[in-house]
């Protein structure tokens, strides 16, 4: 089997799936964000989990060009058995599972946030990520946007890259929606948003009124496909699958700040000086345990 096929067909999916009916398109979604799942599943397990009808599943194995079902599988399976990736287990790991119910959960917390953390790195794009950094460095406005959860890994952006990037504006403000604060956005301009599922329809809204408007759109995201009608200019999928009954966030913040990194190394001495200079202002003013000089 050609090893390659697994990702041919991802590809088409995100390609085609804009055209496809909204049955197709929900399990279309669930193969590109689970293939794992897709490739050990058995088809009721996959239709349950994607919320379709078995026969919708055998309906998009035939569209795609596939015998059968477990043809459409097989690829999925082919890649578990061949590339199957594993955390390596620290032994601090397994010595905190030793100190009682606590320890075992405190150990399956790290391990979680580890794999979280490799799982998106490991997967990051070294093009997509190039391609972030660009758009970001030549538009005239960059504007990020958030909602929920998501918005805390938005604020801790724009509070470490507004000192690389000026243009950087966190929205929405005082009460706003982003759509409003959207309202004078032209071409030129940049919406980067930050949004995990369930993704917020305000986060949506946003990003359909500023594509409309020509402004271009970076995604932060758990999947490459948010929403059939947004078409981003680049897309960092994060890990954040969760052994709790909430998403995991270690990897959305390893992939921004591995993008932090990259700009203020991009923006050279200005933006440099730019981080010094704030450094010392919260030196200057952050003088609660400076001891008193002697008069």
């Amino acid at each position: 089997m050609d090893p390659t096929l697994k990702d041919t067909i991802l590809k088409r999916l995100r390609r085609d799936i804009g055209n496809m009916s909204p049955a197709l398109q929900a399990v279309a979604k669930y193969l590109i964000d689970n293939p794992a799942d897709f490739g050990l599943d058995p088809i009721r397990t996959t239709a349950d989990k994607s919320g379709v009808s078995t026969y919708t599943l055998v309906r998009l194995a035939d569209q795609l060009g596939f015998d059968s079902y477990d043809d459409l599988r097989a690829p999925f399976r082919v890649a578990l058995v061949s590339g199957t990736d594993s955390i390596e287990k620290p032994r601090w790991i397994e010595d905190l599972r030793r100190r009682g119910n606590t320890g075992q959960q405190q150990a399956d917390s790290a391990l979680n946030a580890l794999a979280g953390v490799q799982h998106s790195l490991a997967n990051l794009p070294t093009a997509q990520l190039e391609k972030v950094v660009d758009t970001l460095l030549a538009a005239d406005t960059v504007y990020l946007t958030a909602m929920r959860a998501s918005f805390a890994m938005a604020y801790y952006f724009q509070y470490v890259g507004s000192m690389v990037l000026p243009s950087l504006h966190l929205i929405p403000r005082n009460m706003n929606s982003a759509v409003d604060e959207l309202n004078n956005a032209r071409t030129g301009d940049v919406l980067m948003a930050v949004t995990i599922m369930p993704y917020s329809r305000e986060t949506i809204a946003a990003c359909e009124f500023a594509q409309a408007k020509g402004v271009k759109l970076i995604l932060i995201s758990d999947s490459d496909v948010v929403s059939p009608a947004l078409h981003p200019e680049a897309v960092l999928v994060a890990d954040t699958r969760s052994a709790h009954h909430f998403a995991s966030f270690t990897g959305i913040t390893a992939i921004l700040e591995t993008l932090l990194a990259i700009l203020l190394e991009r923006g050279g001495a200005e933006a440099k000086e730019r981080v010094r200079s704030y450094e010392e202002l919260r030196n200057r003013h952050n003088a609660y345990w400076v001891a008193p000089k002697n008069t």
